[in-house]
């Protein structure tokens, strides 16, 4: 979507498709994997995934392979100019019910230490300009909100909590890492505040749905079971803001990258996404 926004034809390649290779690597490279989180572990109970730190050991790999391609000083050039995103840390937080007996304070500090090096990482690898999603409102999706029995209009008030605290916490990592790493541009985006507020004020935004799966299986929201086959599928989709247990609908992925692209600081801190292509 960010993308398309800015004016890009095709979307960036995943690193392991086959064709990702040679020129291709100089356009960019994407290393996402659905159900996976900042551990290792989450996102086991999905099935295969690639983990976050194989993620960023992938990323490595394309560095030497440009590298190689076209030396140092233009690798270096093209690596600093580069536009870098991270969203992860949602899943941790949803699979913090069952995952873990540390304490809630424990284990949001180990989600940021981890984080914080794998940032680390990438700056050392010569990556300056990072956006970096906070955790969105899990508590909300359709997901937590079937096997959660809640009243009409209500969210799971623990996961919310803990995606509150974890943010506070990767806005103060963020800024931390700004002032001590020379030359880094470390965004901190809002996504929580961003589907908040779509969700609160859907109407507004054209929807007509905030709370179900517009690709439902099974529970009253549809978020039992993934998106599959045998599932129903809403008349029209540009109507809701899920499309699955747990994804936004590109209707409203559009409207949460238009405020990354253009949005104040209540969104994007210390700049937007336009801010920082031009930077």
């Amino acid at each position: 979507m960010t993308e398309q926004e800015l004016g890009f034809a095709q979307f960036t390649p995943p690193y392991l498709a086959p064709t990702t290779v040679g020129d291709v690597l100089l356009q960019g490279v994407n290393y996402a994997s659905s159900a996976s989180g900042i551990l290792n572990s989450t996102g086991s109970n999905f099935g295969d995934r690639i983990n976050f730190d194989t993620q960023i050991s992938n990323h490595g790999r394309t560095v030497r392979a440009i590298t190689s391609r076209i030396g140092i000083p233009a690798a270096q050039k093209l690596l600093r100019r580069a536009i870098y995103g991270i969203a992860t840390g949602s899943n941790d937080i949803m699979a913090k019910e069952s995952a873990t007996a540390m304490s809630e304070e424990a284990y949001l500090d180990f989600l940021i230490s981890r984080l914080k090096l794998a940032l680390t990482t990438l700056y050392n690898l010569n990556a300056r300009k990072i956006i970096v999603a906070n955790a969105g409102p899990c508590g909300c999706i359709p997901f937590e909100k079937d096997i959660h029995p809640l009243p009409k209009g209500s969210c799971v008030r623990l996961i919310n909590r803990l995606a509150h605290t974890f943010n506070d916490k990767l806005k103060g990592m963020l800024a931390e890492l700004n002032k001590d790493l020379q030359g880094a541009k470390f965004i901190y985006v809002d996504i929580y505040r961003m589907l908040l507020d779509l969700t609160q004020n859907y109407v507004s935004y054209g929807f007509e749905n905030a709370t179900s799966a517009c690709c439902s299986f099974a529970g009253s929201r549809g978020g039992v079971v993934p998106c599959n086959p045998l599932s129903k599928i809403c008349p029209d989709r540009s109507k809701y803001i899920f499309w699955d247990p747990f994804h936004l609908t590109d209707a409203a992925n559009v409207i949460a990258v238009r405020h990354m692209m253009d949005g104040g600081l209540n969104y994007m801190s210390p700049m937007n996404f336009r801010q920082l292509v031009q930077s």
